[in-house]
């Protein structure tokens, strides 16, 4: 066990435990479980969560040590993984074996289990998220039980986006693909052109994305193809200069200034979006996938129906040069296809998500709160890790099993081991 307190990433939400548990095996977070018992537990992993989902003054249970790949199956593609494990390990060790996840987030900190816990999702017009590739689950349940769960059972439904209200994961099933190649073409073009095109653009390519630089007229556009050919990377000194140098930190001292001198943050955006380069190359797909943040930033982030995204869009646009305060970061807008995941913000429906940030100190409270409502009048669902405004009665209308869900947590937690006060806000209370 362990004390201390307790920071996420970006510095937004702290906590100070009664005591955190470090288990080793599965016996110990069993004993963390009955240890708990009497007062609350929540898991955390590497804290890359802007809301205080891991937050608790209770017990909280890290699971840091607990790691790595337990089976793996080359002709079937299951691997079975340990909770703690992060995305960049899992990834590295997969690629050792021929293998990779079908779709990935841009950020490869966050531990497996709770990047699948939030809903944590990448790009592509016909790929799903995380969840969509969990097969199975294991998890510890409030009375200490040990279970495994798979496709059918309400337990696995509920559990594969649950937020950490159903018990501790300990292992996750995951359906892997052979490794493969990404060429990835990115460059600047005339937003308005961007956005003329939404209804093919993000049909381009296997995996589309793109930024806009509020106060620019241009959006860096990426477009990632799977490719059967060898990897292809940028040159280290090409990649060292445009990725470390000028995306962090060239890019973090103009948000450092716009903080400091927000009269200057307009000019700076329209720098910001004048100088974005093009580039080409091609590497294996987690490579592609992810990207270095060093720039500490906050977000929100919703899930809107695909049809919505061109009028998002526009009111998005109209709002920014009415805030009080300046944005200093990209917008970031990707697309997921449908799925059956319970809390999948693309439950039943194509999806576009609009993520917002904020450079970490500057206001955000207007821009979060104005974009929320306009996103929310769309028929959104913001992302389980990312700030937003909706409590559960609001939330219960846009998801279609969401008492399920809750009918779930009642049977397998009766008593709240694992309710805190957020839950309580998202979810519901227990009883």
């Amino acid at each position: 066990m362990a004390r201390g307190a307790w920071r996420n990433w970006s510095g937004t939400v702290a906590a100070t435990p009664a005591r955190v548990h470090l288990p080793r095996s599965v016996d110990d977070v069993v004993a963390a479980v009955h240890a708990a018992r009497g007062s609350h537990l929540r898991p955390r992993g590497s804290g890359h969560s802007f809301t205080p989902l891991a937050a608790t003054e209770g017990h909280a249970i890290d699971l840091r040590y607990w790691t790595g790949i337990e089976s793996l199956d080359t002709t079937t593609g299951r691997v079975r993984v340990r909770a703690g494990t992060t995305l960049r390990a899992l990834n590295a060790a997969l690629d050792a074996h021929g293998l990779a996840l079908e779709n990935l987030g841009d950020i490869d900190a966050q531990t497996v289990a709770g990047a699948v816990a939030t809903g944590t999702h990448g790009t592509g017009a016909r790929l799903g998220g995380l969840a969509t590739q969990v097969v199975a689950l294991d998890l510890v349940l409030a009375d200490g039980t040990r279970v495994h769960c798979a496709a059918g059972e309400d337990l696995f439904e509920a559990a594969r986006v649950g937020l950490g209200a159903l018990g501790v994961v300990t292992h996750l099933t995951l359906r892997c693909v052979p490794a493969f190649t990404l060429r990835a073409s990115e460059r600047p073009e005339p937003l308005d052109d961007v956005l003329a095109g939404l209804d093919t653009l993000f049909d381009e390519a296997d995996h589309v994305e793109f930024y806009w630089f509020p106060y620019g007229a241009q959006a860096l556009v990426k477009r990632n193809r799977r490719v059967d050919e060898p990897p292809a990377p940028l040159h280290p000194v090409r990649r060292f200069l445009e990725y470390d140098v000028v995306e962090n930190a060239a890019f973090g001292t103009l948000c450092r200034v716009g903080r400091a001198f927000p009269r200057a943050a307009v000019p700076l955006g329209r720098l910001a979006s004048g100088v974005l380069s093009a580039r080409q190359y091609g590497d294996r797909s987690h490579r592609v996938f992810a990207t270095t943040r060093r720039v500490r930033f906050v977000e929100s982030e919703w899930a809107v129906p695909r049809a919505a995204l061109p009028g998002v869009l526009d009111e998005l646009r109209a709002l920014v040069p009415r805030l009080e305060h300046p944005v200093l970061f990209p917008v970031e807008v990707r697309v997921a296809a449908a799925d059956d995941v319970w809390l999948s913000t693309a439950h039943g429906r194509d999806t576009a998500y609009v993520a917002i940030h904020q450079y970490v100190g500057a206001p955000r409270a207007e821009y979060f709160a104005a974009f929320g409502e306009i996103a929310a009048a769309a028929g959104g669902r913001p992302h389980w890790g990312k700030e937003h405004h909706l409590d559960a009665d609001a939330l219960a209308r846009r998801y279609p099993r969401f008492e399920d869900v809750r009918r779930v947590r009642r049977d397998v937690d009766p008593g709240g081991l694992f309710a805190d006060a957020y839950l309580d806000r998202i979810l519901g209370p227990v009883a």
